[in-house]
């Protein structure tokens, strides 16, 4: 009885503070290129991007790790909403919580069901964490800013070796 009341209490001393802070996502370059399996053709995108955040105020005595991740949103004509994370990182307690990281290629695979990426102005990036604590609630946070980028009009050639 007496460990439940102090999970309560450690989990309410933290349950208020405040955990979105401001992100930058800036994408230096992306490229479309078509790809091809056994169920058909796809668009397939890559692009390089620099994340910039400081996540010191999400960072608390009862935070544990930070499970970080790029997602990127998009609507077709087939599907209304797309959803595709491409980047991850778990941050422990202890490590530095400013992130300055540049020209970062997504993790992976940005691979459409079709051929909807191609020319797409609408691709919208967010940086979400999970806050992992030692006590208490996971919690989802989103960011609280997005990137809207525009992928390119023509594929890039492939070499065949």
């Amino acid at each position: 009885m007496v460990m439940s009341i102090l999970a309560v209490l450690v989990f309410l001393s933290t349950a208020f503070q405040k955990r979105s802070v401001p992100v930058s996502i800036i994408v230096s370059s992306s490229t479309i290129t078509k790809y091809r399996n056994s169920i058909g053709r796809m668009d397939l995108a890559s692009m390089n991007f620099s994340i910039y955040v400081d996540l010191g105020p999400v960072f608390n005595w009862n935070v544990k790790h930070l499970y970080l991740y790029l997602s990127a949103e998009y609507t077709t004509e087939i599907n209304a909403l797309n959803q595709v994370i491409l980047w991850d990182k778990i941050i422990s307690r202890g490590e530095n919580p400013r992130f300055d990281f540049h020209n970062i290629t997504n993790k992976y695979v940005f691979l459409d069901d079709g051929y909807g990426l191609r020319g797409n102005k609408n691709v919208s990036l967010f940086l979400s964490w999970h806050i992992i604590p030692n006590a208490g609630i996971l919690f989802l946070i989103p960011a609280s800013s997005k990137t809207v980028i525009s992928l390119p009009e023509k594929y890039e050639e492939t070499k065949n070796y």
